[in-house]
């Protein structure tokens, strides 16, 4: 009786001081996440020295571009202070077309408006950060909406059938940021996805073009999702997005 009450209390203990670590510590104990930090965070520090931002960011928002080919970090450190671009990211290759994802196995990446969902430092793709796919628009929207798929993560490895790509070397990075904008508080790390970037024209003209035949539901959406981009270009705040009941995003 009495080692099986020492044996309790060591477990109780172990349990406390586990429960004590922030959720950096965590992550930090996983082999690809501790690496990571030891190898880029002195890196990343500098960078936000350099452009007059200070780390590490409490608040931190990701937005990508399909065509471009683009992922962007925001940043910032108080609720009502304005996001700056921290850094722009290469995706490294795309599957799909542009427009939603609709249905499993379309090989699309989704476009919307989501948050991470998932940390993963032990993913077959080096690491990866899981988006809320399907939201509630895609849901309504979907092809078929018990198959609408799922699984789409922001990862390395540099491969895709329906995600976002990164280097490892980038990802590194940008799990780093997302790590230190959870372990400050932000439960909720927003992803937005667009088809292009709206403010490059040739993308738009692009986009255009190279409609679906006999397609006019995709234009009505990407207008949803510029009226956002526009929004967030104006103000550098994030818009406040709902969904109504036919699975229209309605700012």
């Amino acid at each position: 009786m009495k080692y099986l009450l020492i044996a309790a209390l060591l477990l109780m203990g172990a349990s406390a001081a586990m429960a004590q670590q922030s959720f950096l510590d965590n992550q930090k104990l996983f082999p690809r996440v501790g690496e990571a930090y030891r190898a880029k965070e002195e890196m990343i520090k500098k960078e936000f020295e350099k452009k007059g931002l200070t780390y590490p960011a409490k608040f931190i928002y990701i937005r990508s571009f399909k065509l471009d080919s683009e992922l962007e970090i925001w940043v910032k450190n108080k609720v009502t202070d304005s996001f700056k671009l921290f850094k722009s990211f290469k995706v490294c290759t795309l599957s799909g077309r542009m427009g939603p994802k609709r249905k499993e196995g379309d090989r699309q990446v989704p476009e919307g408006f989501y948050y991470i969902n998932d940390f993963n430092p032990n993913s077959s793709y080096h690491l990866s950060l899981g988006i809320n796919y399907p939201n509630y628009s895609d849901k309504i929207l979907a092809a078929d909406p018990k198959k609408p798929g799922g699984e789409i993560y922001i990862h390395g490895t540099c491969l895709t059938i329906g995600c976002i790509p990164l280097t490892d070397e980038f990802i590194d990075e940008v799990y780093i940021m997302c790590v230190n904008a959870k372990n400050a508080g932000q439960d909720f790390i927003p992803v937005h996805v667009f088809p292009v970037k709206f403010s490059n024209s040739k993308s738009v003209d692009y986009l255009n073009n190279n409609l679906p035949p006999n397609d006019t539901e995709y234009p009505k959406f990407w207008v949803n999702l510029r009226n956002a981009y526009d929004y967030f270009e104006k103000n550098k705040q994030l818009p406040v997005v709902m969904v109504n009941s036919s699975g229209k995003y309605i700012l």
